[in-house]
């Protein structure tokens, strides 16, 4: 980090006129647009200005007798072809083809010849100008709002302090390297390293960057995307220790562990060793970690999705698939008493199926309206709640004498349809595992489901979802190790809390409620995020990047598989690194 009078000295660059070095000249313009300039070089300067490797800025000064102190910021993205380009080669070929005696190793074309052949066009892109404001303080504007005749304008390569100026450039924020910025990296414009830059040009980064924002971070396994994650993270925290400031939620999803559990790449500086008051939430039970389980008799729809999702996904039945179509929602309308007995009952032999499989109830009643008729075909009145045994005989009892209990035979005469509507015979086929009443138990039923027994809890506690935003609203850092998931698992785990998340903020936002920032981190996100081929705007992943900047939710994601993330949360990402 730079100290003293090495940051007034870097606050003190005029841009517009140190950039102007001999050494550091490149070419001229020749075409410029609103989008593309395209410059006349030669290998001369190329080689006094260290080359012109892809990716790297270039700074196009206007020249003017007037002083018009602007330049436009470029990268290099390629070569250009030259209007001579096609007499140049032609000339090459005929050189190469003539008598061997004059094409020896070694010789090479007349001065002349080699002054033509030197020349090069490249292809830049325009990534903003550079200009004095009426007080003579520097900007930058990310686009042009004019441009001039091609001829008026020298390029640069910029180098030393100008460089670092212009890579860490913000306005009226002071000068890069003091207050929160923390050094990143540095500027390395290619692999080989073969021209380094010198002095070394570090590159600098404020968490306030990031907080609120979608970044990505890109790169191969073991490029440094996990470092560079906890680096974001340290700084986040460090935000908030400021006084006056108010600390930011931070929540990582570790898909393969290495935020939440010490591994010898870390070395001590795994996240979770480094803060105190890290909470580590995980799928399985581990000492230091609380455990995130689903409690399936309370927490209705998340429990039968992750029913379907891990046990009955792949099964073809015919009553396994009307079993999973089963609607559970609770009516809309909670005055129409009618909608809300079939729902009860729905409820009811929905959580006698997860008895029956053995799912531990706790201390669970079960309750939901009887009638006398069906009460004493078991001695049972579940009206005022009973066990899930008893429950479980009640809806025994009326599916074997669906056909022949007077009261539900002649129930479609008095009432028009049948007391049994088709949910909830799916529910009694799989509670029974006989598929007509009164038959043989002749199904799997029920006993799909016990595979699923390891994620269910009996505890009644809060659930998992609300202690998370309880502590992400209280500034803390909590990590979600999902390693040990089974990817279906991981995925319904994972956007239940973003979900959870999205709800509170989308709720502090309407009742224009002030709220701390929270950020969410996701590792592997491919395994997560939507495919590019999935176009749901209502996943939550999308509107967490295309509406989580209002709300104050910021991104960032890990991959190595670009191509493989929803183009939706791709257009919507302000920073790559």
């Amino acid at each position: 980090m730079l100290l003293g009078d090495e940051l007034k000295k870097l606050a003190s660059v005029d841009l517009l006129e140190e950039v102007r070095e001999v050494d550091w000249f490149v070419g001229r313009p020749f075409y410029v647009d609103f989008a593309r300039m395209r410059i006349l070089s030669n290998d001369a300067w190329k080689h006094r200005a260290a080359g012109l490797p892809l990716g790297c800025f270039l700074l196009a000064a206007y020249d003017n007798e007037q002083e018009t102190r602007e330049g436009v910021l470029l990268r290099v993205i390629g070569p250009t072809p030259l209007p001579s380009d096609s007499d140049v080669i032609a000339s090459m070929v005929d050189y190469y083809k003539e008598d061997l005696d004059k094409t020896t190793v070694g010789e090479r074309p007349d001065s002349y010849t080699r002054y033509e052949y030197q020349f090069s066009g490249l292809e830049c892109r325009i990534l903003g100008t550079f200009y004095l404001d009426g007080n003579g303080a520097t900007c930058f504007g990310a686009d042009v709002d004019n441009f001039f005749s091609a001829n008026n304008y020298s390029v640069f390569k910029p180098m030393g302090r100008v460089l670092e100026y212009i890579v860490n450039f913000r306005e009226g924020t002071g000068v890069p390297g003091g207050g929160d910025d923390v050094r990143f990296g540095r500027v390395r414009y290619s692999s080989s390293m073969r021209h380094p830059l010198d002095p070394e040009v570090p590159v600098y980064v404020s968490a306030l960057d990031f907080v609120g924002k979608r970044t990505a971070l890109f790169g191969m396994t073991r490029t440094g995307k996990s470092n560079t994650v906890k680096k974001l993270i340290q700084s986040t925290v460090e935000i908030g220790e400021r006084p006056g400031s108010q600390a930011v939620g931070q929540i990582i999803f570790d898909i393969n562990g290495e935020y939440a559990n010490a591994n010898q790449q870390d070395q001590g500086t795994a996240i979770f060793e480094q803060y105190e008051d890290v909470l580590r939430y995980s799928i399985l039970a581990k000492t230091g970690f609380k455990i995130m389980k689903v409690n399936f008799y309370r927490d209705i729809e998340t429990g039968f999705e992750m029913l379907k999702s891990l046990a009955l996904a792949l099964d073809t039945a015919d009553y396994v698939k009307s079993f999973a179509a089963v609607d559970l929602a609770k009516p809309e309308d909670e005055s129409d008493r009618s909608a809300m007995t079939r729902w009860q009952r729905k409820i009811a032999a929905y959580q006698c199926v997860l008895a029956a499989a053995g799912f531990p109830p706790g201390h669970l009643g079960i309750q939901f309206p009887g009638c006398k008729e069906l009460n004493d075909l078991s001695g049972v009145a579940p009206d005022r709640g009973v066990t899930p045994a008893d429950a479980i005989n009640w809806f025994t009892r009326v599916w074997d004498q669906y056909n022949t209990c007077p009261y539900l035979v002649n129930y479609p005469n008095v009432h028009g349809h049948e007391w049994a509507d088709e949910d909830l015979k799916a529910l009694l086929v799989f509670l029974t595992r006989k598929p007509t009443p009164g038959g043989s138990a002749t199904r799997s039923g029920f006993r799909k489901l016990r595979n699923v027994i390891p994620y269910h809890t009996d505890t009644v506690d809060e659930p998992y979802d609300k202690e998370v935003v309880s502590a992400l609203r209280s500034g803390n850092v909590v990590i979600i190790d999902l390693s040990q998931g089974d990817p279906v698992v991981q995925g319904i785990f994972s956007e239940r809390l973003c979900v959870a998340i999205f709800r509170d903020a989308m709720d502090a936002f309407v009742a224009n409620r002030p709220v701390n920032f929270i950020q969410l981190y996701f590792e592997e996100a491919h395994n997560l995020f939507p495919r590019n081929s999935e176009h749901d705007l209502t996943n939550i992943y999308n509107r967490l990047a295309k509406e989580g900047a209002k709300l104050s939710l910021g991104l960032v994601y890990a991959t190595q598989e670009v191509t493989s993330i929803s183009s939706n949360i791709l257009k919507n990402t302000h920073r790559v690194t």
